[in-house]
């Protein structure tokens, strides 16, 4: 398995294969609601959209992972897996082929089975989609630190990219939750790996509603409380748009 995070929740996952581009934000600005004064992510480094993609993954409907202006400007023949709140999103730009897949279904691409199960909430009604990924390895992705319980009854997995720290607002609490969420998840699925998702890369943040985010832990810190618990589990952090070849790694660990 190979593994290149793009910045923030985007993800280029290969293996068995196949080269998945999961939560693509490649190009242009991120901007929630056109409110531009809340919030106002930009690419500081110009990056060429990945070649060779043979299936988009979303995770959720908001823009930090159905983003517009990338989906708008890739192939529309790739077939995208999705959580049904981006359904109507993909739909409308004109993507020929849409697996809207609810929590606990499945869909077979080629030697790869992606399951969706519950993920986070982003309101009073809907939960989107966590997934996991298997093919000659397994993964499992939850950008927001929600993890559901019916992860206990999953065989093995291998590598888990989920948020490592707490992001937090005044008097709202954890927005994104890490620290505690996947050092349990750790223990309930002794993964070999760790990785962190939801951070920056090379990207500025502005807004108000980033003046008054709070981070709290660091990758090193969730090292030590794997340690502390006797789990073997390695944290690592990866470097925007380097590929890692997990089996290298491992080979290097071990």
């Amino acid at each position: 398995m190979q593994l290149t995070w793009l910045d923030n929740n985007s993800w280029l996952i290969e293996l068995s294969g196949k080269t998945i581009l999961l939560d693509p934000w490649i190009v242009g600005d991120l901007i929630f609601g056109n409110q531009s004064w809340l919030f106002h992510g930009t690419k500081t480094v110009d990056r060429a959209l990945p070649e060779n993609i043979d299936l988009i993954l979303i995770s959720q409907g908001l823009p930090d992972h159905a983003h517009p202006p990338t989906l708008a400007i890739l192939d529309r023949s790739i077939p995208i897996v999705c959580s049904p709140n981006a359904t109507q999103l993909i739909q409308n730009l004109g993507y020929e082929q849409i697996t809207t897949l609810a929590h606990g279904e499945s869909y077979r691409f080629a030697d790869i089975e992606i399951k969706a199960m519950p993920g986070s909430p982003v309101g009073p009604t809907t939960v989107e989609n966590a997934y996991i990924i298997r093919g000659e390895q397994s993964l499992y992705y939850e950008p927001h630190g929600n993890h559901s319980p019916a992860l206990a009854n999953e065989p093995a997995i291998d590598v888990i990219i989920t948020p490592l720290i707490d992001l937090k607002l005044p008097l709202l609490g954890a927005v994104i939750k890490g620290r505690a969420t996947t050092l349990s998840l750790c223990e309930l699925l002794k993964p070999q790996f760790v990785l962190p998702t939801a951070a920056g890369g090379d990207i500025k943040f502005e807004g108000l509603l980033v003046s008054l985010l709070h981070t709290e832990g660091t990758v090193k810190e969730f090292q030590n409380s794997l340690a502390a618990k006797s789990l073997a589990t390695q944290a690592i952090e990866p470097q925007p748009w380097k590929p890692m070849n997990l089996d290298l790694v491992a080979a290097t660990i071990g």
